[in-house]
């Protein structure tokens, strides 16, 4: 298969930065994100606060390293998003219970009504960038797989289908 530049894969043409799984990804990445910015912006938050709605949605009351720990990221990184949050009405926080140096993260009845309106976003999204939801099972466990690879997780092949 010749490429652009007309060198082939393999050897040098390794080198080609439309050869690199890391260009591609994070074009990827920036991409989607885009395009859920102003899906979002109708629920009045950003990626990052979605990300952390979605885990308050999954389980509320949740400790900072607890939510940190879900999405991947540093207790120092998810602070910021909680004051915001905070301040928006959509979340509480306090020292939790039985542990005071932990600081337990709530969803406001606001926050919790914000829910129904989010469930629009995944098929939103899945027209947005016009795919199927096998399409996006199918990303999303290639992804996943990924994450593993490259945090030295066990894969489990998936089941073969008969």
């Amino acid at each position: 298969m010749e490429t652009a530049t007309g060198i082939e894969p393999g050897q040098d043409g390794d080198l080609l930065l439309e050869h690199q799984l890391c260009f591609a990804l994070t074009v990827a990445a920036r991409s989607v994100v885009g395009a859920y910015k102003p899906v979002l912006e109708r629920l009045n938050l950003t990626h990052p606060q979605y990300l952390v709605m979605l885990c308050l949605w999954e389980a509320s009351p949740r400790t900072v390293r607890n939510i940190s720990d879900a999405l991947a990221q540093e207790p120092a990184t998810i602070s910021p998003l909680l004051r915001r949050l905070e301040a928006a009405g959509l979340i509480t926080r306090r020292r939790a219970d039985g542990n005071e140096r932990a600081l337990a993260v709530e969803l406001t009845p606001e926050g919790a009504a914000l829910r129904q309106e989010a469930l629009k976003v995944p098929g939103t999204m899945m027209e947005r960038l016009g795919l199927t939801r096998a399409e996006v099972t199918e990303l999303h466990t290639s992804m996943m797989g990924l994450i593993a690879a490259t945090s030295g997780q066990e894969t489990s092949p998936e089941p073969a289908v008969e």
